[in-house]
């Protein structure tokens, strides 16, 4: 079945207009938000200037939650869950969108800082699917936090200021690696040497000053960057302990193409869905159904963790809605869940003219063609799989074509060649009606992978459709 691109319904014009507005707001957000903890603040924040009002200082208060209202509660810094309530009973259930806000990358191990041949270098531990040959020889930066023993968190951004210095891993050249490249694809660059480069110089005192310690003397350069450290955030080594530190690309998304219809950036897998999904959110005032968000930590791991899909942490807020909504009942809680509509809003694979043979075309996913559904997604035989019914299916068929949004249907791939999971059947667990739906993406799980804009704005349009009228 053809599906007509929908870049034809925006001409040049007003309409195109939205259309790249949208996506600039989203360019700017991916930019400057490349951690789990970056974006739940974001979205913690903006939350709050449009109405939203923080659920964890109404808990204890005896405030009972009326229709129209808004809230959010933040899990941990790391994740964020969104409700607007709807005129309805809670027991009728959500409508939800739900998406993950973590993106492959590299992490500090705990104990990180080390020095070899008058080099200080950091050791990595990847986080997530990634290609590891991919992440050598770029510019990179440093995210996160550093907790100290008495709480103080600092947090810690450096690489994307233009004044900042990046880091790096370094690469054999091509004149020495005859050996490494008759290596298979996952072995050309091992885990245990995606170590970051981060000084040279060696500390001055600690080389010339005539009581230094003979240990400092041999790690002098070691010695210099925690000088660094030290000065800038008041920082030990011992603190690396109770770091977060994630190791990101350097720089800013940026357009793509000559006619700028795409956008090229770190960790659009999956806060290309994100996005629209909080924006979809902000469209609605007074739903008839409660309205939920839930972006979510851990979905590149396993979904894992306190900070995770699999964790109690939707389950137990939706107790405190129904709580704070009228007479609360572990049985109302349960109708609410059950009775729950859902998208899982999770990437799909792009289809790419240059590896035409790992895709099926009729069940592809292509750029320029709007949202795309997967009613299923797992490996091979659908293992790990959330199989979406046909009736949920073609009530959203009906959605969306009465507000003309543009969609398509896809598969991850030819059926042996591979596949992957989403949240879908973690929200399947409690019986409601869930399916995949998302972004076409190329490049997925590299450090810098590539969008379309009109499929961004299909998805805002498709996610408001459904959150207003499934």
């Amino acid at each position: 079945m053809e599906r007509e691109n929908a870049w034809k319904k925006y001409p040049e014009g007003k309409k195109r207009k939205e259309v790249m507005d949208f996506a600039e707001g989203y360019r700017k957000f991916l930019s400057a938000c490349k951690t789990e903890r970056e974006c739940a603040a974001y979205f913690a924040k903006e939350a709050e200037a449009n109405g939203f009002k923080d659920l964890s200082k109404l808990i204890g208060t005896n405030k009972k939650l009326k229709a129209g209202d808004k809230v959010y509660l933040s899990n941990r810094g790391k994740g964020l869950a969104m409700f607007v309530i709807g005129k309805e009973p809670l027991e009728n259930g959500l409508n939800i969108l739900g998406a993950h806000i973590d993106s492959p990358r590299m992490d500090l191990k705990q104990n990180p800082l080390y020095e070899d041949t008058e080099m200080a270098l950091l050791d990595t531990h990847y986080y997530g699917g990634i290609k590891k040959y991919q992440w050598v020889t770029l510019p990179l930066a440093l995210h996160g936090v550093i907790v100290k023993t008495d709480g103080t968190k600092v947090d810690v951004c450096i690489g994307e200021d233009p004044k900042d210095p990046v880091f790096g891993v370094s690469d054999l050249l091509p004149h020495l690696a005859a050996t490494q490249m008759e290596k298979k694809g996952n072995k050309i660059v091992e885990g245990e040497a995606l170590n970051i480069l981060v000084g040279s110089i060696p500390l001055d005192k600690a080389v010339k000053g005539k009581d230094a310690d003979a240990e400092k003397k041999k790690e002098a350069v070691k010695e210099n960057v925690l000088a660094i450290l030290k000065k800038k955030y008041k920082m030990e080594e011992e603190d690396f302990l109770s770091a977060e530190i994630e190791v990101v690309p350097a720089g800013e998304a940026r357009n793509y193409g000559f006619d700028e219809s795409m956008i090229m950036g770190y960790g659009h897998d999956d806060r290309v869905c994100a996005y629209p999904s909080f924006m979809a959110m902000l469209s609605e005032k007074a739903p008839k159904r409660t309205l939920a968000c839930l972006l979510v930590d851990k979905e590149e791991i396993g979904s894992v963790g306190a900070t995770g899909m699999e964790s109690r942490f939707f389950e137990n807020t939706v107790a405190e809605l129904v709580n704070m909504t009228g007479e609360y009942s572990e049985l109302f809680v349960r109708r609410c869940l059950t009775n729950s509509k859902a998208l899982s809003s999770d990437v799909s694979a792009a289809f790419d003219p240059n590896y035409p043979e790992v895709s099926e075309k009729k069940n592809a996913c292509y750029f320029g063609h709007g949202l795309v559904f997967n009613k299923y997604t797992g490996s091979r035989g659908k293992s790990g799989s959330n199989d979406a019914s046909a009736e949920f299916m073609g009530e959203l068929r009906g959605i969306l074509d009465k507000d003309g949004v543009s969609y398509h249907t896809a598969e991850l791939g030819k059926v042996d060649q591979g596949g992957g999971g989403t949240i879908a059947y973690i929200l399947g667990n409690y019986s409601m009606l869930v399916i995949d739906s998302g972004v076409g993406v190329l490049n997925m799980h590299a450090p810098w992978e590539i969008i379309s804009k009109v499929d961004l704005y299909e998805a805002y349009r498709g996610y408001c459709s459904f959150i207003k009228n499934a």
